[in-house]
């Protein structure tokens, strides 16, 4: 078996572990970012095995200069898509939102009125 079988590449900018929706960004986060053990990041990641996240951590390193590319990509386009649903959230983040700060200020009238009542 040759390394590049336990991947499936569906894009350049999508490189999954063969037979799971996981991307190799996920497994390599873990690893570079977090310094998780490879068993660590299979228990989080119950879909793949032991092998597959050291086939993972094999391909980055005989590729260091791509997939680091790669993940560099990933990680920009991450931020930028944080970025987007912080300046445009949802509509049901802005009533929930909306309820929080409500629940604030009726959190600060009632103590108010404890204080001025006692």
């Amino acid at each position: 078996m040759q390394l590049e079988d336990y991947f499936d590449f569906l894009a350049p900018d999508d490189i999954r572990l063969k037979g799971t929706r996981i991307g190799i960004e996920h497994i390599l986060y873990q690893y570079i970012h977090r310094a998780q053990t490879p068993e660590a990041i299979a228990e989080r990641y119950r879909t793949v095995t032991l092998e597959q996240v050291h086939a993972t951590i094999l391909y980055y390193l005989h590729n260091q200069e791509t997939v680091s590319a790669y993940l560099a990509d990933w990680l920009a386009w991450s931020h930028q898509m944080r970025k987007q649903q912080q300046e445009n959230p949802p509509p049901f983040i802005g009533k929930l939102q909306a309820l929080k700060a409500k629940k604030q200020v009726d959190t600060q009238t009632e103590t108010s009125t404890v204080e001025v009542s006692g």
